[in-house]
Order: structure tokens, then C-alpha cells, then sequence
């Protein structure tokens, strides 16, 4: 059962630590932010765009072969 979007925006912030450590490894896709973490890939989709809203990762240049973009730590100031 998918969960209310409300209630996903609302983890942002106790979530945002754990996806800034796995990024920590180097750069990742949704799915396999997903798969290292265990969160459902809609769930990590909507935190990953407020992460990259808010300057705390950057998409990398090009694509994977499956077409998903790289997600990348952002040193923030």
C-alpha cells in the first residue's frame, strides 16, 4: 500500500542523512538508491528531487544505460 505523499515529503529530513551516506559511496540511480536502502524507488524519487532542490545533490552528465540519471553528493557551504 503506497503510502500518503504527505507523509513521504514529511521523512524528507530523517531520511536525507541516510541517502547523503549511501551517495557517500559515489554516484547512484533512484533504483539503486532503492535497492541500498530498502525504500520504495517512488519514495527515494520524491526525496531525491527535494535533496537536488535544495543543493544537496546534483544530477550527473548523461544518463545509464536504462536511461535513469546519476544522483551526486553536493559539498554545501
Amino acid at each position: 500500500m503506497k503510502r500518503d505523499p504527505r507523509e513521504v515529503v514529511r521523512d524528507e529530513p530523517f531520511v536525507r542523512p541516510r541517502l547523503i551516506e549511501a551517495l557517500g559511496e559515489g554516484a547512484m540511480t533512484v533504483p539503486e538508491l532503492a535497492s541500498a536502502t530498502g525504500w520504495p524507488p517512488e519514495e527515494v524519487m520524491a526525496w531525491v528531487m527535494g535533496l537536488r532542490k535544495y543543493g544537496y545533490v546534483a544530477e550527473e552528465p548523461g544518463k545509464d544505460d536504462a536511461g535513469y540519471y546519476r544522483y551526486r553528493v553536493v559539498r554545501r557551504r
